[in-house]
């Protein structure tokens, strides 16, 4: 059997069109792109490709897009960068208890800065209380920080409902929106949510490490968190990796093309993932919103009676590859905070796998994978 890679929450396969792009840019256009001469424009009209094809996705202005690093700098640039920008206005932010590490991070050392943090509770699909929503934003809140798609469980949160009630308690307060994991999935609509700022990362959808993006909404201000040349229109100084950014440009391109069809075929893979799953008897148990009502290409399962790292192993040994959680949390023992968040029952905590599709995956690979997991969690419960 050839392998099956099922943790595309982690990390994606890079495109081949991606790969073949980038290393021409590190062969060729390597160009630094503030400088003056012919390679600096070449790498530097590379840039701007790349800001109009990552706009595109957002339907908004290319100069709202500034490139990062990364989602993990992205967040932190949108959540540090409106607390101290916004200081003098207020000192109370509200996010949610099941945050990517990258952000939840930001606003405990936010608080040991003297800031006021809200925490969102949320119910077992893993959405947002909105009636504390519309109770805790108040006149001294300058940022509300909400994930799109968690990463873990895949609950979709109503942005577009959360936009409404944190505008019509406070007009002054920043929306930010992380779309980390679904940017390329499903549709994005900034405006329609409004949002003033939100979130992306390039190996998330196909493009390579090093590189993702935060959408500011023109208007809105933050306070830079490096300081150097100016690049980025003054707000993220640093030079430009042009391979990694031209990457994401173009992973982005082909990832909205078809986008419909694409996160249809995603549900397709993951329904039949699940009902084999099923007809095999399998003894588990959904973490989180149904399948059908989660994002595309996530789903968490518990399996009574096991250990997740040991199940991961096991499936690991029949080259099936998944995770056990967030990739930037999984190397932690305690159990997920988003799963003790929706109330997951102790037993569930330790034996939770997260399985997670892309369009690489083939019907074949995601029926074969939970005939595989069946076999594997049948074996495994008997010997325990």
């Amino acid at each position: 059997m050839t392998e099956i890679y099922l943790d595309n929450s982690a990390t994606t396969r890079p495109y081949q069109a991606v790969i073949d792009l980038t290393g021409t840019i590190l062969a060729e256009s390597f160009g630094n792109p503030s400088s003056m001469h012919v390679k600096g424009v070449e790498a530097e009209k590379l840039i701007s490709k790349a800001r109009r094809q990552v706009a595109a996705v957002f339907e908004c202005h290319e100069k709202e897009i500034y490139f990062t690093s990364g989602g993990t700098e992205a967040n932190n640039l949108a959540i540090k960068g409106a607390a101290y920008r916004n200081r003098r206005r207020g000192t109370h932010l509200v996010t949610s208890t099941i945050e990517h590490p990258s952000a939840l991070s930001c606003f405990q050392f936010l608080e040991q800065e003297g800031f006021t943090v809200s925490y969102l509770e949320v119910d077992r699909q893993g959405l947002v209380d909105q009636e504390q929503l519309k109770n805790t934003v108040g006149s001294e809140t300058v940022l509300v920080s909400i994930m799109h798609v968690n990463n873990e469980i895949g609950s979709v949160q109503p942005l577009e409902e959360l936009g409404r009630i944190i505008k019509n308690s406070n007009p002054e307060t920043l929306f930010h929106a992380d779309t980390v994991q679904s940017f390329g999935r499903l549709p994005l609509k900034p405006d329609t949510w409004q949002a003033d700022m939100v979130t992306a990362s390039a190996h998330k959808i196909h493009g390579p490490r090093g590189a993702g993006c935060l959408w500011l909404k023109k208007g809105a201000l933050l306070q830079p968190l490096l300081h150097g040349g100016g690049q980025e229109y003054g707000l993220r100084s640093g030079t430009e990796n042009t391979a990694a950014i031209a990457g994401f440009g173009l992973a982005a391109e082909i990832c909205s093309t078809r986008l419909r069809e694409k996160t249809a075929e995603l549900y397709d893979l993951k329904q039949a993932f699940y009902r084999k799953l099923l007809e095999a008897g399998t003894s588990f148990t959904v973490n989180g919103p149904k399948p059908e009502e989660s994002a595309p290409h996530i789903i968490n399962l518990s399996f009574p009676g096991l250990k997740a790292e040991m199940l991961l192993h096991t499936l690991e040994d029949k080259e099936v590859y998944v995770s056990a959680g967030s990739a930037c949390h999984s190397k932690h023992p305690d159990p997920s905070h988003v799963l003790k968040a929706i109330g997951t029952e102790r037993e569930n905590l330790d034996s939770a796998l997260r399985f997670s599709f892309s369009g690489f995956n083939t019907m074949e690979e995601a029926e074969t994978a939970a005939i595989v997991t069946a076999e594997v969690t049948a074996e495994l419960q008997k010997i325990m």
